[in-house]
């Protein structure tokens, strides 16, 4: 067990083709790592700590930013794929033969396809508040997303109240608990996303979400034991598209939590911790 937790554990860096990547990695240093995607133009300090040492208590965690994002190197790639590839090159420099993957929303999309590319490679995967290739509402950011992102916030991180979670008082009080957690690490925080980010990371959007002719087809040769979860009523990726995922996915489970949002696992993220511990454990189904 390491020493250091979410709020304390220093930046690190690997180089692996000509990129510079940064991460965090911290617990319980046995077993299989649990490697998290983040959200779109999230860093690793927008990661929940109640939920990232949450989890370390049991295993491996390891926090990244991917190629262009922050305090990493390079250029953030325009399409799922090549983010894919670039986490795929981080994965590698750090030399982890054996992985369990868990993504949120655009980060789901990229554990999706890295688990495509690297299924040996993959053990189980987690897949939050995020959608398949074509789904529902995913041709472009939703209407309340553009709406969302398109605003000013006297405090700029409440955007993430209407983000992740749902107008009700019992969610917003939950998602201000959650903003207190995520501004607790004072001193060697992430520095700001540039501004080639969010343009890059759109054009990735819209390309996953495109229409095709049997979208769901990729899904089938994931055979993986797959974990889905999203809140009742998330309005950036809509939930429908969990279902989507859970039946077309030949091993997957699906949890809804309810009166909740995009971030419904930062409005739960003690009954969050559990599920993905008892999935990742000897209890969950598949091999």
């Amino acid at each position: 067990m390491t020493d250091h937790t979410h709020q304390t554990e220093p930046t690190k860096f690997v180089d692996g083709a000509g990129i510079r990547f940064a991460y965090r990695r911290f617990g319980k240093s046995q077993g299989v790592p649990l490697v998290f995607f983040q959200h779109f133009t999230g860093t690793m300090d927008n990661w929940d700590p109640a939920v990232t040492d949450g989890l370390a208590r049991d295993r491996e965690v390891i926090l990244f930013n991917n190629a262009g994002i922050s305090s990493s190197g390079g250029e953030t790639p325009n399409t799922i794929g090549e983010m894919a590839r670039d986490a795929g090159v981080f994965i590698n420099a750090l030399g982890l033969e054996q992985i369990d993957l868990l993504g949120f929303s655009l980060g789901g999309f990229v554990a999706q396809q890295l688990t495509l590319d690297r299924p040996k490679q993959v053990r189980r995967l987690v897949l939050v508040g995020t959608g398949p290739r074509s789904g529902e509402g995913m041709a472009s950011l939703t209407p309340e997303a553009k709406a969302i992102f398109g605003k000013t916030y006297e405090v700029p991180d409440e955007l993430w109240l209407e983000v992740f979670f749902s107008p009700t008082e019992n969610s917003q009080s939950a998602g201000r608990a959650f903003l207190q957690r995520l501004r607790a690490r004072k001193e060697h925080r992430d520095p700001p996303i540039n501004e080639k980010v969010v343009p890059a990371q759109i054009a990735a959007v819209e390309e996953w979400g495109a229409r095709r002719n049997d979208p769901c087809a990729y899904l089938k040769k994931i055979k993986h034991p797959v974990l889905v979860i999203n809140g009742s009523n998330d309005i950036i990726v809509y939930t429908v598209n969990s279902f989507i995922l859970q039946r077309n996915l030949p091993n997957a489970q699906l949890i809804i939590y309810p009166d909740s949002n995009h971030g419904s696992q930062y409005q739960f993220p003690e009954l969050f911790v559990e599920h993905v511990k008892l999935f990742l454990g000897e209890l969950s189904i598949g091999r």
